[in-house]
């Protein structure tokens, strides 16, 4: 791994990239540096507040954002882990060579696969040897892709919950946003899948922030009906 090279690639895509934000830059410098820490070796595993640390970002919920954006994005592999004890793994892509190929794993090897790297975008090509390596499963897609948008990754509820607290909104609003799309496997309408957790999060809020507001306004329009001082004489026939 050709650490210029490298570098010089990758910063090639961050300035051509229009939808990178400083943060989605600062994040992956951060990972980068693990990457170098652990000799370009596929995967890393890292520990989300040494990476938050590094790369200056002090949200949950904008970490995990950008974090799944380069993963949609190509700039990297993102495989979380939801157990509290394991650190999620991360696949470095190699941008510093005319095919974009990975490092290889510190044990085991990776299946090796060939991309023209996501700067040439006219022509790609690929070529991938499955290897079966005992039980562990490394069948990991680790070359740059240019389009990888559709590859929705579920979040777990700790995110959901997070993001909903950033949001000023009860545990209880992300338990029901989570338990909904979790038991329709994620569908928007019960037919889509969805492409966008976080926007798909926004419209229930803003959904249930204009249901409480209907609720409300028929309650007190209810309550005054209830409330009227009128004296009737009932002594006079109808």
């Amino acid at each position: 791994m050709n650490y210029i090279s490298h570098l010089t690639g990758v910063m090639e895509n961050i300035a051509n990239d229009q939808n990178l934000k400083p943060t989605h830059i600062s994040l992956y410098l951060a990972l980068f540096q693990f990457w170098n820490l652990n000799r370009f070796a596929n995967p890393i595993s890292i520990n989300r507040g040494d990476t938050m640390r590094i790369s200056k970002i002090g949200s949950n919920a904008t970490y995990h954002n950008c974090m799944t954006q380069l993963n949609e994005w190509g700039y990297l592999k993102y495989v979380p882990s939801h157990n509290p004890f394991l650190g999620s793994l991360v696949y470095m892509y190699d941008f510093g060579t005319r095919r974009g190929t990975t490092t290889k794993t510190s044990s085991k090897q990776v299946p090796k696969q060939v991309l023209y790297p996501s700067i040439n975008k006219n022509k790609q090509k690929k070529q991938l040897n499955n290897t079966n390596i005992d039980s562990v499963n490394l069948n990991v897609d680790t070359s740059p892709k240019t389009n990888l948008k559709n590859n929705f990754l579920p979040p777990s509820f700790d995110e959901v919950k997070l993001f909903f607290i950033e949001k000023k909104k009860s545990i209880l609003d992300a338990e029901k946003f989570f338990n909904h799309f979790e038991s329709n496997g994620w569908l928007v309408g019960g037919k889509s899948k969805m492409k966008n957790w976080h926007a798909a999060a926004r419209n229930w809020i803003i959904n249930s922030n204009n249901f409480e507001t209907k609720s409300q306004f028929k309650s007190s329009v209810g309550a005054g009906q209830l409330h009227i001082d009128q004296d009737k004489d009932y002594t006079i026939p109808l």
